[in-house]
């Protein structure tokens, strides 16, 4: 084999191409979903030990070269156990791709009807409720403050953490996707004027939480039964039913295309 034979080898095709292509892709997703997490970490020393064992095997260490290869070899059992938590995460944020967006659609179609239908039954009861709905800012920090619940959205499970007397429908709960995330939640209250002084504590917490994140508050009020929605800092009132049914499906679509954009 001739200098020209063995440059056509190194040279790639269309099909190399577009292999290469997909495996950096591929690569700088996972690097973006490990990203700022402890997986990062282990990936550096993954990567740290890898290099000492070229090294070893350059020079001829026999000893090292052997022990590390056992390591690499048990150790990615060891990394399934290690990377649970980021593994769970990676494939919950595939489920968000274009993929599989319809059916995030129906998800969050349902999520709508159970909270459209929860906030009905509060209202006719007069049972004062507050419910924010996490987007694209995490309220981890307000999570905190509260109860976990770890359970999915459902009108039965929201009118009973409502319930007067309850141990925990004095405060608000947190909805992330279709589950509820805390109970109890303590939220900032805003500092701004509110156009009714008649308006309470769930109120200024409502318009509060908007202030500071893009979520979106549900507040029932126990006096007066009304619906009212705050978001972007604003409070708006006297929503029906149906207005909150397009509101929130506004929201989700908004939310959906934010995603989309950023994947």
């Amino acid at each position: 084999m001739n200098l020209w034979d063995q440059l056509r080898l190194l040279t790639p095709g269309w099909g190399d191409v577009v292999e290469i292509l997909i495996v950096a892709a591929v690569f700088y997703r996972v690097l973006l979903l490990i990203r700022r997490t402890r997986a990062m970490q282990i990936l550096l020393g993954v990567s740290g030990l890898a290099f000492v064992y070229v090294v070893a095997w350059f020079l001829g260490f026999a000893l090292i070269t052997r022990m590390l290869e056992a390591l690499f070899q048990y150790g990615a059992i060891a990394a399934l156990v290690v990377f649970q938590p980021e593994l769970r995460s990676a494939l919950a944020r595939l489920g968000q791709s274009r993929m599989f967006r319809v059916f995030n659609r129906l998800e969050e179609s349902l999520v709508v009807d159970e909270l459209v239908e929860a906030v009905g039954q509060l209202s006719r009861a007069k049972i004062g409720a507050i419910i924010a709905i996490e987007r694209e800012v995490g309220l981890d920090e307000y999570a905190q403050t509260g109860s976990p619940i770890e359970a999915r959205v459902s009108s039965e499970m929201l009118t009973t953490i409502f319930t007067p007397y309850s141990p925990l429908h004095d405060g608000a709960v947190l909805v992330a996707g279709d589950h509820i995330r805390a109970a109890g939640a303590i939220l900032p209250l805003t500092q701004s004027a509110l156009p009714d002084r008649t308006l309470g504590t769930r109120h200024r917490a409502a318009v509060g939480l908007s202030e500071e994140t893009d979520a979106i508050v549900i507040v029932v009020s126990e006096e007066t039964a009304q619906v009212s929605v705050a978001r972007r800092g604003r409070l708006e009132r006297g929503l029906d039913l149906d207005q909150l049914r397009h509101l929130l499906v506004g929201a989700t679509g908004d939310r959906t295309a934010a995603l989309a954009s950023g994947s």
